[in-house]
Formats: structure tokens, sequence, C-alpha cells
């Protein structure tokens, strides 16, 4: 077979000459009579240009700790998954999805990285490490030290509404939020706004224990628990609320609206993430934009960034920004 020394030297000029003119160098600076002895000397030799082998999709394992019915109920993680799904594909990257109780047939695969989207105990973790060591945990971090990691900065985003409430003039400030367990019921998730919202009013001198309303992440849960607040405190009902996400906040506007309270007249209102339907509630609501599709996106490429030699972990938060509408 022919090479491009043979026909370098057929033509009588360097090899380096030969072989930018056959990659069509633009920078090259050569006669059209040199290119002409080049490119008869190549087919005078039957030279074949070598191609470069196409190369073979990256396979990645989404593991998903929700399944479809509680994705449609909190857009939250559908977001993030919309947003990795959207960077795999402008990567030409395979992508497989995997819930918690199929994890086994991901040994079956050939997966080089697995992003993991949820919470997940140290006991779930280890079963993700048994297929690979190149895991990116998306909202949660199981090990700083350990695992790449893609978060949204809650407790910045606390920090932002505290502030703001106390900038209109608020020191009665209650909160309404949720908690989760690990799905192998292992342990019960810390909420890391409920943590900020307790040590930023504590610090205030502004901390009450019976401003403070727990349930679920649902809609139906913060109808219920303003529910509870408002029956409880009566005409003593704090005058802001900050509510975990914004279906709690939905749920709590049903609330206040049923009860004849006003807001933001009485009862000032702020939820979290965003989601398309918060403008159009009544009040429009006022929430914290959370950078969901950015995290799923920021996802792949740290797990780009793994698969490529990287090996010191690290965390990344996203920003916040807080949004206001009518109900804050």
């Amino acid at each position: 077979m022919a090479t491009i020394k043979d026909i370098a030297e057929k033509a009588g000029v360097s090899i380096s000459t030969v072989s930018r003119v056959l990659n069509n160098d633009p920078s090259l600076s050569v006669s059209d009579d040199t290119k002409k002895r080049i490119f008869e000397a190549a087919e005078a030799l039957s030279y074949k240009k070598k191609t470069a082998r196409k190369p073979e999709k990256i396979k990645i394992a989404l593991v998903y700790w929700y399944t479809e019915q509680e994705e449609l109920n909190d857009l939250y993680y559908l977001s993030i998954r919309m947003g990795i799904e959207a960077r795999c594909s402008m990567k030409n990257i395979r992508l497989t999805k995997y819930d918690l109780t199929h994890l086994e047939e991901m040994g079956k695969e050939q997966i080089q990285g697995i992003i993991a989207v949820g919470k997940f105990s140290l006991a779930q973790v280890e079963k993700l490490l048994s297929v690979t060591p190149n895991i990116v945990f998306v909202d949660c971090s199981p090990d700083d030290n350990r695992f790449d990691a893609v978060v949204a900065d809650f407790e910045k985003a606390t920090e932002k509404v505290l502030a703001y409430f106390t900038e209109k003039g608020h020191t009665q400030i209650g909160f309404i939020g949720g908690r989760e367990n690990y799905k192998d019921a292992s342990a019960t998730i810390e909420d890391p706004r409920e943590t900020a919202f307790r040590r930023w009013m504590q610090a205030a001198g502004r901390w009450n224990e019976k401003w403070v309303y727990i349930g679920a992440f649902s809609t139906e849960d913060g109808y219920q628990l303003m529910n509870e607040a408002i029956r409880e405190h009566g005409d003593a009902l704090p005058t802001a609320f900050f509510a975990a996400n914004d279906a709690i906040a939905i749920g709590c506007l049903k609330a206040l609206a049923e009860n004849n309270i006003p807001v933001p007249g009485r009862v000032s209102l702020i939820g979290v993430n965003d989601i398309s339907l918060s403008k159009y509630v009544f009040p429009p609501l006022s929430t914290v934009k959370v950078y969901t599709e950015l995290m799923g996106e920021t996802a792949v490429d740290t797990l780009l960034e793994r698969l490529e030699g990287r090996t010191v972990a690290k965390k990344i938060f996203i920003a916040t920004k807080l949004v206001c509408r009518k109900s804050g």
C-alpha cells in the first residue's frame, strides 16, 4: 500500500507538503504545478487516504429515583431529565434510563458512566459503584470527596427570600415545607431550605417553632398545612410564608383564598422552582427560579470530564433567581 513518503519521493517534494496538500490545508502556499504533481503521483500509486474511524457512542445510564407518576406531580425532576436528554442528544451520547428497582440490569450493559438524579442512600450508592466509578449525582451529594454532584443552591435561595421579606417589613415569617425518605426507607432526608430557614430566623431572633409546618412536597399538603396554620393562629397568623416549592405554595394559595385571607394584603407568599403554572395562578406566584434544565446539562458535561480522565471530585452549585410577581 502506497504511503505519503512514496508520493513525496515520486513528486519530488517533502512529506509534510504532501500531507498538507492531500488534507487541503488552506494555510499552505504552493504552486498549482506542485499540487498537480502530488495528485498525479498519488493516483499513479493508487494511494488511498485513511479515514478516521467513527467513534462509538458513549453509553450513559440515567438512574432515576422517581416513577413516571411521581415525576408528573413534581415537574422539578422532569425538567432536570429533559436537560440531560437534550444534552446527550446534542453530544451524540447513548442514554438509557433505569429506575431504582432495576439497577441489576445495568451490569449487563457496557455502561461507561451514570447520572443519578434524586436522593440516594449510601447502600444505593454502593450498588451504583458496582457498575462504574464514574457517577455524577444531581440534586444530592452523598460524598463530596468521592463523587461529582450538581445541586441547586437552596440555602442561598432561602436567604434571598428571607432578606426580601425583611425588606418588605415582615418579622413574623412562617415556613411550609416537605420531607422525603430514601426509597429504601433507610432514613429521612434533611431539606436544606428548612435548615437554612431555621438558622436564618434563629440568628435574626425571630424563630418560632409554631410557625413551621412540614408535610410532603405536594399541592395537597400545602393546602392542608396552610389550613392548619390558619386554624391554629387565627388573627395572629404570620404575615409571610416561605413555601419550599411551588406545588406547596399553590396549595397554600387555595387555602388562603377559601378563608378570605388576601394575598399579599394580609399574607405574602413565595415558593420555589418557578414552574410554568406559577405565573398563571391568582395572584401570580412570587417564587425562586431554579435552573433545572441547566442542572441536567451540567451533569452531562461533568460526567464527560470524568470519562476524559479527571479524578478529583467536584460539587457544582447552580445559582437561583428571585422572581417577584404578585403574591409576595
